[in-house]
């Protein structure tokens, strides 16, 4: 899988010479590998750089691209400037996203040629994810739908949050995970109050809503999905924040569909809660795009007026978090079409009481 196609088609639009991608998911983008190397992409062709750790590797993964290594002589930098001279480079786009300070003073020295900020050029190609982006988040999001079965039989009275945890990251590698798209969130009782809790030593009782938030990476593409699960019977304040989340959550997964904006996908969501009582405690966007990285843009947020286009995978997650007492949160992953969405999580979100 490598996009040259989709870059190399951008760069008149840019008034660019040739695109350097030198982050790891825009090198992963660019030709399907990752070998902290870098891509060079031209009208007509591409070089590749990548050193003896992952040489063989590129040379049988990587295609439509010439690869060279690198060596104590003949560093990134010392190929990047040959690449330029050779081509005859004079504007070369870059990512200011990804490129520090530091980095950039060191192009901008030792380039004969002119640095242009190109970020957009890759994120808006990223946005829209092509038919190989979506298998490999399916297979993710199966991977991911598949511990959450598994951990259910795992929750129970007296283990920590941190087990869970540990758990939940035992169940995506077994199944084929490269890695985790992120560190868990498991939060118990009153610190699922706490949107982004970290996994500690507080251990679940009878009367706590669990909150899960995990996801792993399939073929260089992210998963993510939240659950809260009941341990014992939730009293009846606790029912009827879920059921406002969960009322919420459909409303966010009913609107979303391609030309809709951030903005009023997040309100269909907001708007539930706010007339159930419960907005002032949805303290977060609705969603976030995911792909090569597990926040990429567009967002589904109150500040995001621009539409959202065919392809995007987002996250549909409303919640409700009041403080020192508890939180809901249900997330779902999509992919907007026109006219609607495919949802790609498949795991059960009625309340799960264990």
């Amino acid at each position: 899988m490598n996009h040259l196609k989709e870059i190399r088609s951008r760069l008149a639009q840019y008034r660019l010479d040739a695109m350097v991608l030198t982050s790891r998911p825009g090198e992963y983008y660019a030709v399907g590998f990752y070998g902290e190397g870098t891509v060079v992409v031209t009208a007509d062709g591409c070089r590749y750089f990548t050193d003896a750790r992952y040489i063989e590797a590129a040379e049988k993964q990587v295609s439509g691209a010439e690869v060279t290594m690198t060596t104590r002589e003949k560093s990134h930098m010392a190929l990047l400037r040959q690449a330029v001279e050779e081509l005859g480079v004079r504007r070369l786009g870059f990512e200011e996203g990804y490129t520090t300070v530091a980095a950039y003073e060191r192009l901008a020295q030792q380039l004969p040629c002119q640095l242009v900020n190109a970020q957009e050029l890759v994120d808006e190609l990223r946005a829209s994810k092509d038919q190989q982006e979506l298998a490999a988040m399916v297979q993710a999001q199966r991977i991911t739908d598949e511990a959450f079965s598994a951990i259910l039989t795992f929750i129970r009275p007296g283990i920590t949050e941190r087990e869970v945890a540990a758990r939940l990251q035992y169940e995506m590698l077994r199944r084929g995970a490269e890695r985790m798209s992120f560190d868990p969130i498991v939060a118990a009782g009153a610190n699922g109050s706490m949107p982004h809790a970290v996994p500690g030593d507080t251990v679940i009782g009878p009367g706590m809503f669990v909150t899960m938030d995990f996801g792993c990476v399939w073929g260089g593409y992210c998963s993510d999905m939240t659950r809260t699960v009941a341990v014992g019977q939730p009293d009846g304040e606790m029912l009827r924040v879920y059921e406002a989340v969960l009322s919420a959550q459909k409303a966010g997964i009913e609107a979303a569909r391609a030309g809709i904006t951030g903005q009023e996908l997040d309100q269909s969501a907001r708007q539930v809660l706010e007339k159930a009582g419960y907005g002032q405690w949805f303290t977060h966007s609705l969603g976030h795009s995911l792909g090569l990285e597990i926040h990429e843009a567009p967002n589904a947020a109150s500040s995001n007026v621009r539409p959202l286009p065919a392809g995007a995978v987002l996250s549909v997650e409303p919640g409700v978090y009041l403080p020192g007492r508890f939180g809901v949160r249900i997330e779902d992953v999509v992919a907007l079409r026109e006219g609607g969405c495919q949802v790609l999580t498949q795991s059960p979100k009625e309340l799960i009481v264990l």
